[in-house]
């Protein structure tokens, strides 16, 4: 570990659990490095990613978006294209661009497809389906209402996923933005993730939450106090 983050350790209690307001604060005094890093929040899940039903994947409107740019490719043809330029899509294209990424290019954050080209992506399924870029109508990245869904990803939503080990992690905003917005980016979140809870999943949900900034130490928080205060601001 870097003197930089031996000394930013001695800020943090690692056996606290702080409530999300404290938490939000510490993390931004955490933020040091030369640059305006991105704030994560870091929830352990109760569920068992090895069965599909348990698996977690939608998503969030963030109030105040994430603080960075978002690059988003839309897929279609005809008046859907011309209606994802008029959106502010970045990239527009169907079958030239489904050949460019399997090429290699990959300088885009979000793609979105109208239902009749998903025949002709399927082949992109090796290349995009790792990096959580395949288009996907249970986060309504498969969609005909293409100017709405591009509007709403160059406005912060993000899409929420576990990892295989049952974690998520979401950005919920830049080290920059002051306390209120990023309290407010939490709760939507975590309120989200409530939400999201499969059927099938029992116990305690939402088992443990952190946030750490890009180059930070990580904050615990109380996660009964999170998720009962995200219920209340919905």
């Amino acid at each position: 570990m870097s003197k930089r983050y031996q000394e930013l350790l001695k800020i943090v209690d690692r056996t606290k659990l702080y409530a999300p307001s404290e938490a939000v604060s510490l993390v931004k005094k955490l933020a040091t490095a030369k640059f305006d890093e991105t704030v994560e929040a870091h929830f352990r899940l109760g569920i068992n990613p090895k069965y599909p039903d348990q698996n977690v994947r939608f998503t969030v409107s963030l109030p105040h978006g994430t603080g960075r740019e978002v690059r988003v490719l839309v897929l279609a043809k005809g008046e859907k294209a011309t209606e994802a330029q008029n959106a502010g899509a970045d990239y527009v294209g169907a079958e030239d661009m489904i050949e460019k990424i399997q090429q290699g290019w990959l300088e885009f954050d979000v793609v979105i497809a109208t239902p009749d080209l998903m025949g002709a992506i399927g082949k992109l399924g090796k290349i995009l389906g790792p990096r959580g870029l395949m288009p996907n109508p249970k986060t309504g990245t498969v969609t005909m209402d293409i100017g709405k869904t591009v509007k709403e990803f160059k406005a912060g939503k993000v899409e929420v996923r576990n990892d295989k080990s049952g974690n998520v992690h979401v950005p919920i905003g830049k080290a920059s933005f002051d306390e209120q917005k990023l309290l407010e980016n939490f709760y939507a979140v975590t309120a989200a993730i409530v939400h999201a809870k499969p059927a099938t999943a029992k116990g305690t949900f939402v088992k443990g939450i952190a946030l750490s900034t890009t180059m930070g130490p990580s904050v615990k928080v109380d996660a009964k106090r999170a998720v009962e205060e995200s219920l209340k601001k919905q």
